[in-house]
């Protein structure tokens, strides 16, 4: 009745069992304040994350206030679990285009798409033909993350494997139909409102199944969409061949997604709706790892080599000397001239798009 989400529904069903088991399947309306803070601190003890122990708690709270129907007043007072700050895992352009040698065929075109249009694992593949627009260079997120929908680029460099792997999976739906099959699973109601749409073209996954399945209402032939799992295996050998050093996954596309969008110039409002963040503060991650990026950049473009003092605090009126701490010159900056004017070359912080950004 609440609209949540397939894997909400799981996971709280998950958490309410354990709950349950805990404490000797005693009834819940036997458990209290006490039970219920014994419970989470086993989870501490075992060293689960702050999500997942914020996760059970949702869940617990979920049993005694929805399904039991109680209001007790300690269910305000419960503290849930800080999540650390963390930075996500970025590649260089040169270690995506590493990693993406190593994909072949459909997953290779997934983790591009991925990486292009800076979709979530679940929205690439739950990704239907109805939803791509080939001539606009565009493709729309059905029932993302929060239940919203947003528009997103599509690469250009994808249009022409895009519109080949559409020929192929609509010869073999033609051959599903012929055979009797060829249905899909429809969000909703809609099912109900348009009978016929689940043997339509428009409405079939982009990514199929290799294996159709019979649904166990409607006892259809179905074929659902590639699995995430199938995806995550491969983008972890494809990173062990590589010969990458870092944690990589699939999320991994949409982090690099948005900050080489940043590095390259774009607003930080842009990269916001393209990635279907509701506050800006989440996308600013990302502008704290494309910072680094381009000082590091600067760094490397000036050498290491040493400015005299004078020069120091003359380029940061200018708008802001890339590193601090220099040795001063020695030879009354004769030395150092040519390369102070070599420096001026290199963006100042004030043209900085990830500081104009902020």
């Amino acid at each position: 009745m609440r609209h949540y989400s397939p894997r909400t529904e799981h996971a709280y069903v998950h958490w309410i069992r354990r709950y349950i088991v805990f404490h000797g399947k005693r009834h819940p309306r036997e458990l209290g304040e006490a039970e219920v803070t014994a419970f989470v601190s086993s989870l501490v003890q075992r060293g689960v994350s702050a999500s997942t122990q914020n996760q059970a708690l949702s869940a617990v709270l979920f049993l005694h206030e929805v399904v039991l129907g109680e209001r007790p007043a300690w269910t305000g007072q419960l503290v849930r679990a800080q999540r650390p700050s963390r930075l996500p895992v970025v590649l260089s352009r040169d270690e995506v285009a590493r990693l993406l040698g190593h994909l072949q065929g459909t997953i290779g075109l997934m983790a591009s798409l991925m990486y292009g249009a800076g979709l979530r694992l679940m929205e690439c593949v739950e990704l239907r033909v109805k939803d791509l627009n080939l001539d606009r260079g565009e493709l729309i997120v059905r029932d993302g993350k929060g239940g919203k929908d947003r528009v997103t680029m599509l690469p250009v460099a994808l249009k022409r494997p895009l519109a080949d792997h559409l020929v192929r999976v609509k010869a073999q739906h033609a051959r599903d139909l012929a055979a009797g099959r060829g249905a899909v699973a429809l969000p909703g109601a809609l099912r109900a409102k348009y009978p016929q749409a689940p043997w339509e073209w428009a409405w079939q996954w982009v990514f199929p199944a290799t294996r159709w399945y019979v649904d166990g209402v409607t006892r259809e032939r179905r074929r659902h969409h590639l699995h995430e799992s199938v995806v995550q295996k491969e983008v972890g050998q494809a990173v062990r061949r590589a010969g990458l050093t870092k944690d990589a996954g699939p999320h991994t596309f949409r982090h690099c997604f948005a900050t080489h969008l940043l590095e390259d110039g774009y607003d930080i409002r842009t990269v916001q709706e393209l990635l279907g963040h509701a506050d800006v503060s989440t996308t600013m991650m990302y502008v704290v790892v494309a910072v680094m990026w381009r000082r590091a950049r600067r760094s490397l473009m000036l050498g290491r080599q040493s400015v005299c003092q004078g020069h120091i605090r003359r380029r940061r009126r200018m708008g802001g000397f890339p590193s601090k701490g220099v040795r001063p010159c020695l030879k009354k900056c004769s030395p150092a001239r040519s390369r102070w004017h070599a420096s001026r070359r290199v963006p100042s912080q004030k043209n900085d798009v990830s500081s104009s950004a902020i």
